[in-house]
């Protein structure tokens, strides 16, 4: 198995792009100076959110600056000058019409005196593979499921829309969460078409949570919600310039997520800062009846993980790098070795460890699980979702019989490949499963352990590279998804800089149930580098 599936990058040869004019979201392009490369860089955003953050988000509230309903009304507008109009990122696959109602509703609460939390009154936007009960589709990108409508709320809908934030809308994805074709290109779904990277209009916005990762990095929405089954969180936010955190498995369930592996999967924070994200983090964590991965967070669960958060959280740490990310000559291996000096000056003890060489022979055992975990999952999803398909082999026959629309650049050999295998009682896949799932954390625990590690730190992924729809993704340079997610444990991503223009992230990686130690390191690392970089919206540099 190619390990990097889900967080391909990819490249387009040929296409060319503009400079555009935000409106009011942005500032007169016209007014721009050249780069260093000599691209053009427009002037800073002047949208009046830009960059904000739940906290300043909330003391506006608080102090009548502005409604959860102007908040709103602001992210809708932004959606439609420059992911509709403008750069047209395709990020946004439709808006909540329930939106400015709910927004109402929250103000008429605030106003009563009734706050339900550091959520009341946020817009966030959502993976178009997550249930929500409203007039808003769950489609996973595919037209095979265009026009349904989740008759009940996911689990974590259920949590959000307790917390007070505002389901805003729903994002684009890789169609099937990338687990559709080995050529696929990252971003693209056959309901949504190419999401667009926000730093360099052609180049690749990673995957499968493209669309989440695009939104919070373009300030389409105040927080996202992406899902992971490897690198599908981790990916798009680094390539995002995002904070992203990919949870330990069943910290969040994913009852009403329609799947790719029961073992692998699980939704995240993508979110502009760290805080944020812990915000986040906690308000959806939980046990889950319907989802029995979250009976094993029982003790597990922190009702505030913004309490881990200390500026001075590195001091005395002891962390492991990966070997293999500390060599060659590349851009994100300079970015790493400084992110390392900005942990040892924080007071850090920084090892070098061998991780990926023991992890990727279990790569081939990784995809016999999801391809026969997808199948069983998607079946049992459709069976009673009340969707247009009702298994998965509906949806290899819609694409086959609607191939112009369905599959115009890439095909569904995975899906295929799923169809033909038999059940989870299979031999091979009870084997594959210990190889994979029990190997990875057999690796990971031993390498925390002999090492006395508080963490794993290496290089998220590469830069990433111009989209490609007729070849599909390329992968150069490291990444570090696989690990913690074949293991099912936690892994956050934070912005370490830019290489050429795209942003690159700095991985964090612990054992079970640690993200609140993890959000301690990731925060300490965040306030003492500031790396996150809004991005600008740069056509291509042609030379």
């Amino acid at each position: 198995m190619n390990r990097r599936i889900f967080l391909r990058n990819s490249s387009l040869a040929g296409l060319t792009l503009a400079t555009f004019s935000l409106d009011a979201c942005t500032a007169d392009p016209a007014s721009s100076a050249a780069t260093a490369d000599g691209s053009a860089a427009p002037a800073p955003d002047t949208f009046e959110l830009q960059e904000a953050t739940v906290a300043q988000l909330q003391d506006k509230m608080k102090s009548g600056q502005l409604t959860a309903r102007r908040i709103t009304e602001l992210y809708l507008a932004r959606i439609e000058a420059i992911d509709k109009a403008g750069p047209q990122l395709h990020a946004v696959l439709e808006t909540n019409p329930d939106a400015l109602k709910l927004a109402d509703q929250l103000d008429e609460e605030r106003k009563a005196g009734k706050l339900r939390g550091p959520l009341h009154g946020i817009p966030v936007l959502i993976k178009d593979n997550i249930d929500t009960a409203d007039q808003q589709q769950t489609t996973a990108g595919s037209l095979a499921l265009a026009g349904h409508k989740a008759q009940k709320d996911a689990f974590i809908v259920q949590k959000l829309r307790a917390a007070g934030a505002i389901v805003l809308g729903k994002t684009n994805l890789s169609e099937w969460a990338n687990f559709r074709s080995t050529r696929s290109t990252s971003g693209w779904s056959s309901r949504g078409h190419q999401t667009r990277n926000p730093y360099i209009l052609d180049r690749s916005p990673s995957g499968s949570s493209s669309g989440s990762g695009v939104a919070a990095a373009a300030n389409l929405c105040a927080l996202a919600i992406g899902t992971e089954t490897d690198g599908s969180i981790v990916s798009p936010a680094s390539c995002s310039g995002l904070v992203g955190i990919k949870p330990t498995v069943g910290l969040w369930s994913r009852s009403g997520i329609i799947p790719i592996s029961a073992t692998q999967d699980t939704a995240g924070p993508m979110t502009r800062t760290v805080r944020d994200a812990a915000v986040l983090l906690g308000a959806l964590a939980g046990d889950d009846a319907a989802d029995v991965a979250t009976q094993a967070s029982k003790g597990h669960v922190q009702p505030d993980y913004t309490t881990f958060l200390k500026a001075d959280g590195l001091r005395g740490r002891r962390l492991g790098v990966e070997k293999n990310h500390l060599t060659g000559n590349s851009d994100s291996v300079a970015l790493l070795q400084a992110a390392l000096a900005v942990l040892k000056a924080q007071g850090a003890t920084v090892v070098e460890v061998e991780v990926e060489k023991q992890i990727d022979p279990l790569g081939e055992a990784e995809y016999d699980v999801l391809l026969y975990e997808f199948k069983d999952g998607v079946n049992k999803y459709l069976a009673t979702a009340g969707a247009p398909v009702k298994t998965l082999a509906d949806v290899i026959r819609f694409n086959t019989e609607n191939k112009a629309k369905a599959m115009p650049f890439f095909q569904q050999e995975i899906l295929e490949a799923s169809e033909k295998l038999e059940g989870l009682s299979s031999p091979k896949y009870q084997a594959a499963l210990r190889k994979s799932n029990g190997g990875a954390r057999q690796v990971l625990d031993k390498v925390l352990a002999d090492n006395k590690l508080d963490a794993l730190v290496a290089i998220t992924n590469s830069p990433a590279t111009p989209i490609d729809l007729i070849n599909g993704d390329s992968w150069k340079g490291p990444g570090f998804s696989s690990p913690a997610a074949m293991a099912g444990y936690p892994h956050i991503t934070v912005p370490m800089g830019q290489a050429h223009g795209m942003p690159v992230g700095l991985s964090f990686v612990g054992g079970a149930w640690q993200e609140g130690p993890l959000l301690t390191l990731a925060y300490a690392y965040e306030q003492a580098s500031k790396k996150r970089a809004a991005p600008t919206f740069r056509a291509p540099f042609v030379g």
